[in-house]
C-alpha cells in the first residue's frame, strides 16, 4: 500500500461543508457508476457513514468505499458497519457502503473507478513536494472524464469540529478550484481559514503569493462591509463573495453557495508561484 498511516481524527459531522458541496457535483447526477471513495476517513468510520448519508439524497445509488491504510481502523469501521445494518444507529442499515485496507493506489473491486475520491485531513501530514505527485496518482483511479461532468479528486482541510474548511477540486487535467466554506456566526476574519488550508497552499499564506492576496482582499472586504453586520452575517459574506468578483477575483457566482458561507474561486488565482502540472 501506498501512503503513511495519518493521525486519524474524527469526529461526528466534521466534514458535512464538503460533504453538501461534492452532493452538488454534475458527476455524482450524470456518471452511470456513482462510486465515491473516502480515501483515510481515519479512527472511525462515522464521516464515511455521514458522507453515504448526505450523498444518497442526490443519488440514491451511490456506493461508498472507505479506505485506509491502517488495519486496525478498518476492523473498527467494519464493527461500526456491523451495528449500522442491524439498525441500531440512525444510519439506513442497507447503506451501500463498505470498508477496506488501501492508500494511495486506490484499489478498487471489479475493475471500477471511483466518480469522486474524497482526501480530507490526509495530505497535510505531507511534505508539500509530495501534494502534486499524490494528486497525479490518485486522478489515475478516476473514471475517465466527460468535459461537462468529470470525476474529481477533493482534496482539503478542516478544523476539528467542521466550522473551518478548505479544499482543491483536482480532474485528470489538473486542479480546478480552491474552495473556502466558514460558519459566520461570530466569525471575526475571513483569514482565519488560513491556518486551514489545504497543503500545497497552507506554506504559501505569504507576501508575494496568490494566496496571501486572496486571504488580505477577503479581510479588507469584510471590514468594508462590516455594516451590513445588522442584517446578519450571510448578508455580509454575500457582499463581501460580491466585492471579490467586483475585484477582479474568478469567483463561482453563485449566491445559494455563498449563503452556506463558502467562496469557491479558480486555482489559477490562486496557485502557488511555480507550480505546474
Amino acid at each position: 500500500m501506498i501512503g503513511t498511516v495519518t493521525r486519524g481524527t474524527t469526529n461526528t459531522n466534521r466534514l458535512r461543508r464538503v460533504d453538501r458541496w461534492m452532493a452538488t457535483l454534475p458527476v455524482l447526477r450524470r456518471t452511470s457508476d456513482p462510486l465515491v471513495v473516502d480515501l483515510g476517513y481515519g479512527a472511525s468510520g462515522v464521516t464515511a457513514l455521514e458522507l453515504h448519508q448526505r450523498l444518497a439524497k442526490a443519488r440514491p445509488d451511490v456506493d461508498v468505499l472507505g479506505l485506509e491504510i491502517e488495519p486496525g481502523r478498518v476492523r473498527t469501521a467494519l464493527d461500526q458497519l456491523r451495528v449500522v445494518r442491524e439498525g441500531r444507529t440512525g444510519f439506513s442499515p442497507d447503506a451501500r457502503i463498505d470498508f477496506a485496507l488501501g492508500g494511495f493506489e486506490v484499489p478498487l473491486p471489479d475493475g471500477r473507478r471511483a466518480a469522486i475520491i474524497r482526501a480530507f485531513n490526509v495530505l497535510r501530514q505531507y511534505d508539500e513536494a509530495e501534494v502534486a505527485p499524490a494528486w497525479r496518482r490518485l486522478v489515475t483511479r478516476l473514471q475517465p472524464g466527460d468535459p461537462r461532468a468529470p470525476a474529481v479528486l477533493v482534496d482539503g482541510t478542516c478544523d476539528e469540529i467542521g466550522r473551518i474548511a478548505s479544499w482543491v477540486d483536482v480532474t485528470a487535467d489538473g486542479p480546478r478550484h480552491l474552495t473556502i466554506s466558514l460558519r459566520l456566526a461570530e466569525l471575526e476574519l475571513p483569514s482565519v481559514v488560513a491556518e486551514r488550508l489545504p497543503k500545497i497552499l497552507i506554506h504559501r499564506n505569504i507576501p508575494g503569493e496568490p494566496v496571501h492576496e486572496l486571504m488580505r482582499d477577503l479581510d479588507r472586504l469584510w471590514r468594508v462591509h462590516s455594516p451590513l453586520a445588522a442584517y446578519g452575517p450571510t448578508q455580509r459574506w454575500i457582499a463581501v463573495a460580491r466585492g471579490m468578483r467586483d475585484a477582479g477575483w474568478p469567483v463561482r457566482a453563485s449566491t445559494a453557495r455563498w449563503r452556506l458561507g463558502e467562496l469557491t474561486v479558480d486555482w489559477a488565482a490562486v496557485a502557488p508561484r511555480g507550480f505546474a502540472w
